[in-house]
């Protein structure tokens, strides 16, 4: 039986919804040998407010979402430094976090914590880091498939020692690979992605993620806009808030990904189009955007620190870039940083 694909994060999906004329969302990243196409043509273009489109039907589709408190357990594969580790377990902590100062972290959550299951009951305000697993020894090898990425998360389940809970109500289970390892489809058309675990595989259905560290592979991809492709003239990197491109990069990609997993952790609940094999999620919808007037290869209004380094919003301690998600009482792409706050 074929894997279905799973939700990426970071890809440029057909939407599987019928428009004669619209206007569009614009949703963008520098992906290699990008050319305009008709996905382009729908979703790309003048806009009224950053990403906005009445023609954006996303829909609920009955399944669950994450409503109790979400425990997020990083498996961290392959060699990771302890200052990298401790930028994106700060950024996790701050989803909850009512210390930082705005526009933070626990304020860009907010618009996640609108999505509602068939109750009503709304996604879960708390986000916290439960136990963590390292597998710095590649027990899978320096190049993952899609169904290696569940055997990576079978054995964090299932270790002799010290295995990771098992969690499949409020549980994420975030695989973060070093900047040496490769996983199918890294920098050609995903960043990263998520789905759910197979019982035929893991043992248990369990909502996961996969976030990659580009700083090798393809930094002017995926830590975008930290690092710009030489193969797109007139992009220019910005400086890193926490002075490691490749983790900062991820940490965008990180909050798309628990976004929308908390949103549609058994792809049947919060999404556009008529195929939940190719959904359009609310992190989908606003990739690329992360201020005020973000579109195409603009990233929006953002934040320059005396440092030089660039930010929209602030954690506990630390300063991130985060993109916008979509807000679907509004119906466009929302930020705590938007000028109109």
């Amino acid at each position: 039986m074929p894997t279905p694909p799973p939700i990426s994060v970071l890809i440029l999906v057909p939407l599987l919804f019928f428009f004669f004329c619209t206007e569009p969302v614009i949703a963008w990243r520098p992906w290699p040998n990008q050319t305009l196409n008709k996905t382009d043509f729908i979703f790309g273009g003048s806009k009224k407010y950053e990403g906005s489109s009445e023609f954006v039907q996303l829909k609920y589709h009955m399944g669950p979402v994450l409503t109790a408190n979400i425990t997020v357990y990083p498996i961290w594969y392959g060699s990771w430094q302890n200052s990298q580790k401790r930028i994106i377990r700060e950024f996790i902590s701050s989803i909850s976090s009512v210390e930082a100062k705005p526009p933070s972290v626990a304020g860009w959550w907010k618009t996640v914590q609108q999505y509602t299951d068939q109750t009503g009951a709304n996604i879960s305000r708390y986000v916290h880091i439960g136990a963590e697993k390292n597998d710095r020894f590649l027990s899978h090898g320096k190049s993952l498939t899609r169904l290696s990425v569940q055997s990576v998360i079978k054995s964090a389940v299932t270790s002799s020692t010290r295995p990771l809970p098992i969690n499949p109500k409020s549980g994420v289970y975030l695989l973060l690979t070093s900047e040496d390892v490769y996983v199918q489809d890294f920098c050609n058309n995903v960043c990263g992605f998520h789905y759910f675990t197979f019982p035929s595989i893991v043992g248990y259905t369990l909502p996961y993620a996969w976030v990659g560290n580009s700083a090798k592979l393809c930094p002017g991809v995926c830590a975008y806009p930290f690092a710009a492709p030489a193969y797109i003239p007139g992009l220019k990197a910005v400086k890193s808030p926490n002075g490691d491109v490749g983790v900062d990069g991820m940490i965008s990609v990180i909050a798309h990904e628990i976004a929308e997993v908390s949103t549609n952790p058994l792809v049947n609940a919060w999404y556009a189009g008529q195929d939940p094999v190719f959904p359009v999620e609310i992190a989908d919808l606003c990739e690329g955007i992360y201020g005020t007037g973000g579109g195409g290869s603009y990233t929006g209004q953002m934040f320059n620190g005396v440092d030089g380094a660039t930010y929209n919003m602030n954690g506990i301690r630390r300063r991130f870039l985060v993109q916008w998600v979509w807000n679907h009482l509004v119906n466009y792409c929302t930020g705590p940083n938007a000028l109109d706050q």
